[in-house]
């Protein structure tokens, strides 16, 4: 089976402000997004990914990785803007790949490994739905739908319960697909699992 990704990413100045007291903050939210990217192009059965963000520097870094870059749409609220980006990623890779599964994920998984991918994309094929927790368990890092199959991401705070009441059902998945980076000490947990090249060189 043939899967698509698409990674909403935030760029400017905004970009993980939670990490505000930390050294090069906007350089490792990069970082994290281009290692998530990373491990999304190693997997053998995703033939396409695509990114959605507003920052041009990392657009043209993205392309470099082969990916598909859609820009951030605005308009929206922002308690809303990430699942509009979502979105506009969604209609986009559809449009492209209309028979393949589609796997979102959140451009902070800077600990992500193709084969953990692989091992969820497994266990969500016989899923219509399907979704990886968090490390906290309340939040989402992943959203898995079959061909077809009408999607509605509702990230943010409590997403988890948001995606499960709307059918998705939580597979397992490695530490490292669980694992987004909002704070240092989310950080500090990533690195123990072992973060990508780009995370690393920052660190």
């Amino acid at each position: 089976m043939s899967w698509v990704a698409v990674v909403p990413v935030k760029g400017g100045t905004g970009a993980k402000s939670r990490l505000g007291a930390l050294p090069h903050r906007i350089a490792l939210a990069k970082a994290f997004a281009l290692d998530t990217v990373t491990a999304l192009r190693g997997c053998p059965s995703i033939r396409r990914v695509t990114v959605v963000t507003s920052d041009a520097g990392l657009a043209a870094r993205l392309r470099d990785l082969d990916v598909d870059v859609v820009p951030e749409p605005g308009g929206s609220s922002p308690t809303d803007s990430l699942n509009a980006a979502i979105r506009a990623g969604i209609d986009a890779t559809r449009r492209a790949e209309p028979d393949c599964g589609l796997l979102i994920a959140t451009g902070d998984l800077p600990a992500l490994t193709s084969s953990a991918v692989e091992q969820v994309l497994t266990r969500s094929a016989g899923h219509q739905r399907a979704m990886v927790p968090d490390a906290q368990g309340a939040g989402t890092t992943a959203l898995l739908t079959l061909a077809g199959v009408i999607v509605r991401p509702c990230f943010g705070p409590g997403s988890r319960a948001a995606h499960e009441a709307a059918g998705h059902r939580p597979v397992e998945a490695p530490a490292g697909m669980r694992r987004d980076v909002d704070t240092s000490a989310d950080l500090d947990a990533a690195i123990r699992l072992g973060v990508g090249p780009h995370t690393l060189a920052l660190i």
